[in-house]
C-alpha cells in the first residue's frame, strides 16, 4: 500500500508542475491554486508513504517520477526537444526507480 500512495504522490507532483507552468507566473489565479493544492496533497502522501518506506528511497522515487513525468509532459503537451540523450537520461530515471523498487525490503 506505501508504494501505491508514494505512486500517487508521484502523479500528483506531475500535476502540480503541470498546473504551475499554466499559473504564468503566479499572474492565474485557478491554475496557481490547483499547483499548490496539488503540492500540498503530493507531501501529505509522501508523509504517509515514508511512513513504511525507507525515507532516502521514497523521495527518490517520488522526485523520480516527477522528473520522468514532467519531462515526458514537456515533450508531448510543449514541444521540448527530445533528443535520443535526453530519453536515455529518462531511460536511466526509470531504471533507478525500478531498482529501488526491486531491492526494497
Amino acid at each position: 500500500m506505501a508504494w501505491l500512495i508514494l505512486f500517487m504522490a508521484g502523479v500528483i507532483e506531475i500535476v502540480m508542475a503541470a498546473a504551475l507552468k499554466s499559473a504564468a507566473g503566479w499572474s492565474r489565479p485557478v491554475p496557481s491554486a490547483i499547483g499548490i493544492a496539488a503540492a500540498l496533497i503530493s507531501i501529505f502522501l509522501l508523509t504517509h508513504a515514508i511512513e513504511k518506506l525507507p525515507v532516502g528511497t521514497a523521495y527518490a522515487v517520488w522526485t523520480g517520477i516527477g522528473v520522468i513525468g514532467v519531462a515526458a509532459l514537456g515533450i508531448i503537451a510543449h514541444g521540448d526537444a527530445a533528443p535520443p540523450v535526453r530519453l536515455l537520461c529518462m531511460a536511466l530515471v526509470l531504471g533507478g526507480i525500478i531498482g529501488l523498487r526491486l531491492t526494497d525490503a
